[in-house]
């Protein structure tokens, strides 16, 4: 219900019918409407934080981004309800969507920084560049939530495509690299080529 009709469109009445219980039952266990609506945007972000985090695992940046745009958009197939909570911003909400995106930019900072240390870029732009990538996959994820085509592994290549290559080198047909194989392919001319990461003018 929440994801139907926000926080404020809903009431205990309405959850207590929908749960078949009584009012008294739901302020008993959760105290209120406030009460089970964090405890509802608490559940979906630990799901979402762990299907994140574990896509983090890759040492490869380019397995890592592709991973990460590849487990939102699997989240927001799997718990669409749960993750239109999450991006309502309701101001009950213990940090929701926002305070994700927030972790997810320090963790890309925190990538492109010590990339553009390597590369001898400034890395005190790492933060705009990082604003820029996570809104750009985080925006497209919202918008595929509405209209579920391309299939969320094109739309996962495309973005990677975009994050990766930027417009001036984009490739024409991009395909999600698989787990298995992209160790064997580390040392080929792809995409995850760490050299290629950030591409000179």
């Amino acid at each position: 219900m929440f994801a139907e009709r926000g926080f404020e469109g809903t009431s205990i009445e309405e959850i207590a019918q929908r749960a078949n219980v009584s009012k008294p039952i739901v302020y008993e266990h959760f105290g209120g409407k406030e009460g089970l609506y964090a405890v509802v945007v608490d559940r979906e972000m630990e799901t979402l934080l762990e299907m994140v985090t574990a896509s983090l695992s890759r040492t490869s940046s380019f397995m890592r981004i592709q991973q990460v745009a590849l487990a939102l958009l699997t989240y927001m197939e799997e718990r669409t309800d749960g993750f239109r909570i999450l991006v309502r911003g309701d101001s009950t909400a213990t940090g929701g969507f926002s305070s994700l995106l927030n972790d997810a930019i320090s963790q890309v900072e925190h990538i492109l920084a010590s990339e553009f240390e390597r590369r001898d870029f400034d890395p005190a732009l790492a933060p705009m560049y990082a604003q820029a990538l996570v809104g750009m996959v985080s925006v497209t994820a919202q918008w595929w939530l509405d209209v579920r085509e391309p299939s969320k592994e094109v739309v996962a290549a495309h973005l990677v495509n975009l994050c990766w290559n930027g417009l001036a080198r984009l490739n024409a047909n991009p395909r999600l690299i698989a787990v298995e194989s992209a160790a064997k392919r580390a040392s080929a001319d792809t995409p995850d080529d760490e050299d290629d990461a950030l591409p000179a003018d």
